[in-house]
């Protein structure tokens, strides 16, 4: 093969190779930090901040794209976050940022789709199988304090299996969404959304039934 195709070719198994070098060693900078051979080596060229005794898992064929820093990793003493197998991390868009405080731990499930959007814990966010989290999106599972009477609180985040949060949603604080639910464009989500039920507004109320989303993304 000759020309401009064998000029490509060439230069992305150059371009493979450089950053298969580079994930080895942010590998051996980071004791925490555990990557699957499958595993995109675009992860390369995340912004990984991992404090000792913290853990980063990616796992099988987990991807995203070579776009320097557009990915940011942040994992604080004893927290823990793991990608799931065939997850995206998706940053064309926008930045996807995660990050995990001290002891705090992000489950990131199978094939789940992270597309320009922040994940913030303090306790722990679990996302299930084949969810969708939409650009500008915002899951943050802890409050600040308001005052000296109204403290700081927190409570665990689930996002259940083929569930889809569209664009610029956030979720507070002890919401579980259910599974092949579905949340609107901008909305506030602040209490538990059952399953197969479109959520929209601020904050978010039941707008009407969703069937199996099982073939959808």
């Amino acid at each position: 093969m000759n020309g401009p195709a064998a000029v490509r070719r060439a230069g992305l198994l150059w371009n493979q190779r450089v950053d298969a070098v580079r994930l080895r060693a942010l590998r051996w900078l980071h004791p925490g930090f555990e990557v699957d051979p499958t595993a995109a080596v675009a992860f390369a060229h995340a912004r990984l901040n991992l404090a000792p005794g913290a853990r980063l898992v990616i796992g099988p064929r987990a991807v995203t794209e070579r776009i320097p820093g557009a990915l940011a990793i942040i994992v604080h003493e004893g927290a823990e976050v793991v990608i799931g197998e065939g997850a995206w991390l998706r940053t064309e868009t926008q930045p996807v940022v995660i990050s995990a405080q001290p002891g705090a731990r992000i489950e990131i499930g199978r094939e789940v789709m992270l597309n320009g959007c922040q994940v913030s814990a303090r306790e722990r966010i679990v996302l299930h199988e084949r969810c969708s989290i939409g650009p500008a999106s915002r899951l943050y599972d802890f409050q600040h304090d308001i005052d000296d009477v109204r403290l700081a609180r927190q409570g665990a985040i689930e996002v259940g299996a083929y569930s889809w949060l569209s664009s610029d949603v956030t979720v507070m604080d002890g919401v579980t969404i259910g599974a092949h639910a579905v949340v609107g464009a901008k909305s506030l989500v602040s209490r538990d959304v059952a399953a197969h039920t479109l959520v929209a507004g601020v904050p978010a109320r039941e707008r009407g039934p969703v069937g199996d989303r099982t073939h959808a993304r």
